[in-house]
């Protein structure tokens, strides 16, 4: 069943990080017969794993500005709770005072600063994140949505599809961090196939649509 794409800016910038992940992958599949004695060629699996994260770290962020943008400027009686409660400094009150910036840049700025260099990468962090444009819960809602789109074959809840994102984040830090190297040993590495990336990369970007959904209608 084909999925719907957002079209926003935001998610095509994710679709096409997304994509470089996959050229990596593919590759080491056609370097893979040739085993080049100067090239590990699971080191493109790894990078395509790191990509792929950074990927959806990135659209987490860029989702959340846009949203808070969009909502600042309504003013909309259905503006989530923490957002509508947000406190702004007496320095941004006033420029907005002046007619300096806009009420909706204003709290863009400081949600931006706030969050610019929070790694989005642990569920936890990004339910505080969104909190700011959805009271849903976005664990919840994009397992129900995952479970929908497989027909109900296979039911995920929050906590299911939370660990699946938590063993994929994971291993993005030890290969990012620890040189993928096996807890003890300083010069083995763990393995990893084109199979395990390809399947990490196929999770991100099902979480990010299902996400996406539930951010769309609140449920």
């Amino acid at each position: 069943m084909a999925i719907p794409r957002p079209t926003t800016s935001q998610f095509e910038a994710f679709t096409t990080n997304m994509a470089y992940a996959r050229k990596m992958v593919d590759a080491g599949r056609y370097l893979a017969p040739f085993q080049p004695a100067t090239v590990d060629v699971d080191d493109f699996y790894r990078a395509a794993w790191v990509q792929a994260v950074a990927a959806i770290d990135h659209w987490f962020h860029e989702e959340l500005y846009r949203r808070v943008a969009d909502l600042a400027a309504k003013d909309s009686p259905d503006m989530p709770q923490r957002l509508r409660n947000y406190e702004i400094p007496l320095h941004r009150v006033e420029a907005v005072r002046r007619g300096d910036i806009e009420l909706a840049e204003a709290v863009v700025e400081h949600v931006r600063e706030k969050w610019a260099n929070a790694s989005l990468q642990n569920p936890g962090k990004i339910s505080e994140a969104l909190k700011m444009v959805t009271d849903a819960n976005i664990w919840q809602g994009a397992a129900k949505q995952i479970s929908a789109w497989h027909g109900n074959r296979t039911t995920y809840t929050e906590k299911t599809l939370k660990s699946q994102y938590v063993a994929i984040t994971d291993r993005r830090n030890r290969i990012a961090h620890d040189a993928d190297l096996i807890d003890g040993d300083l010069k083995q590495r763990r393995p990893i196939t084109e199979h395990d990336v390809t399947d990490a990369i196929n999770w991100i970007d099902r979480i990010a649509l299902a996400v996406a959904s539930v951010l769309d209608t609140g449920e």
